[in-house]
């Protein structure tokens, strides 16, 4: 799969879980993320990327509404943006330049850093929001495959909590949530695609 495609498959699973909240209380239920709501998981992806974009890239996402009044179309606006970019074949020829990650083709950076917080996301916003986690359980494994040498780069940069234990024979989701500071919960097994 290509970027473009990836990102699709992708925010097309979290948009489906966003579209699927019911009201306004079940964006302020906890999320499996210390200290963070079901809006919480929203604004931080619709915060953090823009800015990354438009500084490393000279690329300006489209501004939808705050997620404080509207999450999923905040999320909807951004998301389309995201799409809009890499269904762009101009795309495939620019670079984002960034003093920790250096010079990466846009499509790579997008699908390296965005994609895959959407993804690991995509098991937050579902778990807060009473809906199904699965996550694909051959890319959690691979996930976790080119994350485990990175472990202790991943959590001097804060972005990640202690690794919880989970038993030897948990799913490939749930020991890639667990590696990333998520409790899994009782079972100890989040549930696959």
């Amino acid at each position: 799969m290509n970027a473009a495609e990836q990102y699709r498959e992708t925010a097309g699973r979290f948009t489906a879980l966003v579209e699927a909240v019911p009201d306004d209380a079940t964006w302020d239920r906890r999320s499996p993320v210390p200290e963070w709501t079901a809006r919480d998981v929203v604004a931080h992806l619709v915060g953090w990327f823009p800015s990354f974009l438009a500084g490393g890239a000279g690329v300006d996402l489209p501004s939808g509404p705050d997620v404080a009044e509207d999450p999923a179309g905040a999320w909807r606006t951004m998301s389309d943006g995201v799409q809009d970019l890499l269904d762009d074949p101009a795309t495939a020829d620019r670079q984002l330049v960034n003093p920790y990650v250096g010079t990466v083709p846009l499509p790579e950076a997008v699908s390296r850093f965005f994609t895959t917080d959407v993804f690991l996301h995509t098991w937050d916003l579902a778990r807060a929001t009473g809906q199904d986690p699965r996550l694909d359980p051959d890319r959690c494994a691979a996930l976790l495959a080119e994350m485990q040498p990175m472990d202790e780069m991943l959590r001097a940069s804060g972005q990640y909590g202690p690794k919880v234990e989970v038993s030897d024979d948990a799913d490939p989701a749930s020991r890639l949530m667990a590696f990333i500071g998520r409790d899994v919960g009782s079972s100890g097994q989040a549930t696959e695609a």
